[in-house]
This record gives C-alpha cells, structure tokens and sequence, in this order.
C-alpha cells in the first residue's frame, strides 16, 4: 500500500513536471511565435492545446500545478522547508504563498481550457481574464486595494530571493547529488529569469492596489513575459532562460529531495 508520503511526493513531482512543461512552451512560444505570446496566458494553453493528446496534457497540469501550489501553501504556513519563524524565513515563505497563488490560478487557466474543450467549446475566450476578475473581486473588498498591494510586495521580495537563488546557487542542497552536471547553470539562468518575470508581476500588482491603476493592469505569467516583448535582448534573454527553467523543472520532478509527511501528525517534514 502506498503511505501517506509516497502519494505526497509523487504529486509534488507531477506538480513540477507539470511546471517543466508550463515553463518550456512558454519559453518556446516567446522565442518562436510572436502572435501566440502576445495573447499571454493564454497563448500558453492554446499552444498546448495544439499538441498531441493536448487535452489529456492540460488536464494533467490541472492537477501538477495545483498540487505544487498546495505544496507551495504548506511551505509558507508548515515551514517544510525549514525557512524559520525570522524576518528573511517569514520573506521567504510569504514568497511561496504568493507563488502557491500564482500557481493556483494557473491551474484553474489550464482547468478551464481543458473543461471547454472537453464539452466542445473554447477554453480561450474565458480563462485569460480570471486574474483580472479575481482582482477586481478582491478590489471590491473593504481593504481590498492593500490586499493586492500587499501581493505585489510579496512579489518583490519572491523576485528577490528568485535571483539570489539564481546567483548562489542555494537550491542545489535540495536536490539528489546524482542530478545532471548542467542543472547549477540551468536552474540559475531560470531563476534570474523568473525573477524578472515576478518583478514585473509584483509591479502590476502593486499599481492595481496602492496606485488605483485598476485590475485590468493585473498581469499573469505569460501577460509578464508579452509585456517584455518589445525590450530587444532583454525579451530574448527572459525568454532563453524561462525555457531553461522549464528543463531545470524537469530535472526537479526527478531529483528533487520531497518534504516526507509525518504519518503521525499528516504534517510535512523537510528529509535530510
């Protein structure tokens, strides 16, 4: 019978091979397709609607990225990763959150493009304005504006640590010793170029929240990547390394050393 922790990681390894191909098409399509990145989001769901088995392959990130945003939530309020209770542990697991969030909404995209196609109609027309809508919803909110204010900020901070993480190197000690030579080199190109993605992310935020530039600014993964599109080598060099993320993501969903679940509390727990 499979325990408690074994199903925990097989899903957190589905959750990031689910980010690999996320990552890759976008990479692809921002290096390869003008007119599909600059439908953002979207354009990401509609290349891989055209793939072979497209559908069963949304329907697969349906379930990856919310069970890495799930893993992404237990991060910030278990600290499986063991960040600490301090100032930089608490800016770091504020990041997960805000990339459990981020991740989530991916999902309910890939859901609702998959869902579509699987009663005939078209998921595209539908999921690229659900972070708008949800913003809008929380800007209605008593206190709603310092909500996605707050976000942004947890974006920075996330950016912050995405390119410290690409510069040292830090992410190595989480993963098995027998993973590929490149992955150092491939998952830091990755993260400095996520980085600069949530930069752009948190700005949209936090112009929506505390600059009333209203949530139709609001920007997802693949809405950041197009609004780069006309920045010459930055663009190119974003795009290179997002697609190296997307491989750095496939390394993880092999090598990556899972948080164990504590059968006797259903707590995870960070394995050393």
């Amino acid at each position: 019978m499979v325990d408690k922790s074994e199903k925990f990681s097989w899903l957190v390894r589905v959750g990031y091979f689910s980010r690999a191909i996320l990552y890759s098409v976008l990479g692809l399509i921002a290096l390869t397709s003008a007119d599909r990145i600059a439908e953002g989001t979207n354009g990401i769901f509609l290349a891989i609607e055209d793939y072979p088995a497209g559908n069963a392959i949304l329907w697969l990130m349906v379930v990856g990225l919310t069970a890495y945003a799930l893993f992404r939530f237990a991060s910030t309020f278990f600290d499986i990763e063991n960040n600490g209770s301090d100032a930089k542990g608490w800016g770091k697991r504020l990041g997960h959150a805000g990339s459990g969030i981020g991740h989530l909404a991916l999902a309910f995209s890939a859901y609702k493009f998959a869902s579509d196609n699987s009663t005939g109609g078209s998921g595209g027309g539908q999921s690229g304005g659900g972070a708008q809508e949800a913003a809008s919803g929380i800007l209605s909110m008593e206190f709603g504006g310092i909500v996605l204010g707050l976000l942004g900020l947890a974006f920075f901070v996330t950016a912050i640590f995405q390119a410290k993480k690409g510069i040292t190197g830090e992410f190595m000690h989480r993963i098995a010793g027998d993973a590929p030579d490149a992955t150092r080199w491939i998952g830091g190109a990755g993260y400095l170029a996520r980085g600069v993605v949530y930069v752009v992310i948190g700005w949209s935020l936090f112009k929506a929240g505390f600059l009333s530039a209203g949530s139709g600014q609001v920007k997802t993964l693949g809405d950041a990547v197009a609004s780069l599109a006309g920045q010459g080598i930055v663009f190119t060099l974003v795009a290179v390394g997002l697609l190296l993320f997307g491989l750095f993501s496939l390394v993880l969903s092999r090598y990556r050393i899972i948080p164990e679940l504590d059968s006797s509390k259903g707590i995870p727990k960070f394995r050393v």
